[in-house]
């Protein structure tokens, strides 16, 4: 039932890229990524860091490489792992070099901080021969002296024109495969920022509201500024940036792009806030099959509401749902009341065993049909 669910959303047309083996715009799936904080010359660290992310959704991983070390350390990491990388790079272009010749899937470098002329075109080539991407990463944090004199503080007529800059720099060498962020800590002032540059370029734009905050308040500003933006159908990939586990900024991509249904990834609870109405602990509940049912990537709607008023509508809509009843809760499958009422005092042991029998059923079916197809 929850794949049926589609976007109303009329995405921006972009220009398409690969990273590594992820599309990035053109139609593709909105990607999303998140970044590395460890040191990146601490290599055992950082590959388990990466695989964690990985396993927890994430498409790309980006890894800040400060110092030709680091470009070494770069090396053996991306050994070891399978994800894409984006190596991040300021101002030394010798390591975005040395990088591209090491396997990186992006280059992340604004082409008119590294210097002379031939130095960009260093790099361009670099990027060219390897068959890479590069990403341009404005932020209002960084923006060029003359800018910050000329507009007097960060704005977003300063952001864009900052990217067009080394925008620039790329189109005099005719290399278009790359894709550009307009950041700000501010959410109307990055929101401004990727709308009027949305309509300058053709390039995929990665979204991002910089310097957010804890996962909370992270969580919420990224939510405001990022959903806005997508709502118009701006942006081909995202990061949440939270000053938190970088997992935690994974989970909340895929809960925003599951809430605009962009991306679909493991199960979406639905659960009300709980009042004196509620038949069985709701919140203890949800937050435990939460953690228990994180290894599931299955897209489900799981419906658990603690009482009669709202919970029939909710689990008519649901693949799985619960409604609260006295000592026994109903229990529905695919929005079909089932025989069996769960025992309010045990409902998360069964409850978790029906979900992943759930889970089990859709993913057989899906093997079925795509036997069928083959056959054909």
């Amino acid at each position: 039932m929850s794949l049926a669910k589609k976007s109303p959303i009329q995405r921006r047309c972009s220009t398409g890229l690969m990273v590594g083996s992820v599309p990035i715009g053109a139609g593709a799936p909105i990607s999303v990524q998140s970044m590395t904080n460890t040191v990146t010359t601490e290599v055992a660290k950082t590959v388990t860091q990466i695989q964690a992310l990985q396993q927890a959704g994430a498409d790309i991983v980006r890894v800040s490489v400060p110092t030709m070390e680091a470009a070494e350390a770069f090396k053996q990491i991306k050994s070891q792992v399978s994800i894409p990388l984006v190596a991040d790079i300021h101002f030394d272009y010798r390591i975005a070099l040395k990088v591209a010749e090491y396997g990186a899937d992006c280059l992340r470098i604004n082409p008119g901080n590294i210097g002379q002329a031939d130095r960009v075109q260093a790099v361009v080539a670099a990027a060219r021969h390897h068959q890479i991407p590069i990403r341009i990463g404005v932020n209002a944090g960084s923006l060029e002296r003359d800018l910050q004199e000329k507009y007097g503080e960060p704005t977003p007529e300063a952001l864009v024109e900052s990217a067009l800059r080394h925008i620039d720099h790329l189109d005099r060498l005719d290399f278009q495969a790359f894709k550009v962020s307009v950041k700000a800590s501010d959410v109307f002032l990055a929101v401004h920022a990727y709308r009027l540059l949305a309509q300058r370029i053709p390039q995929p734009l990665h979204l991002g509201i910089t310097e957010a905050g804890g996962l909370r308040s992270g969580a919420v500003k990224s939510a405001v500024g990022l959903g806005l933006l997508l709502a118009e159908g701006i942006g081909d990939t995202v990061r949440i940036s939270l000053a938190a586990d970088p997992v935690q900024e994974i989970k909340v991509a895929f809960d925003l792009l599951k809430a605009l249904r962009l991306r679909s990834r493991g199960i979406n609870f639905i659960a009300c806030p709980t009042c004196s109405r509620q038949e069985f602990d709701v919140i203890n509940t949800v937050n435990t099959l939460e953690q228990r049912l994180e290894d599931i990537t299955t897209p489900l709607d799981v419906s658990i509401i603690g009482c009669v008023v709202n919970g029939p509508g909710e689990a008519q809509q649901a693949d799985v749902g619960v409604t609260g009843g006295h000592k026994r809760s109903g229990f529905y499958i695919n929005g079909v009341r089932q025989k069996l009422r769960l025992d309010n005092h045990a409902m998360i042991d069964e409850l978790e065993q029906q979900i992943r029998a759930q889970v089990a059923r859709l993913i057989s079916s899906d093997r079925i049909a795509i036997q069928q197809l083959e056959s054909e």
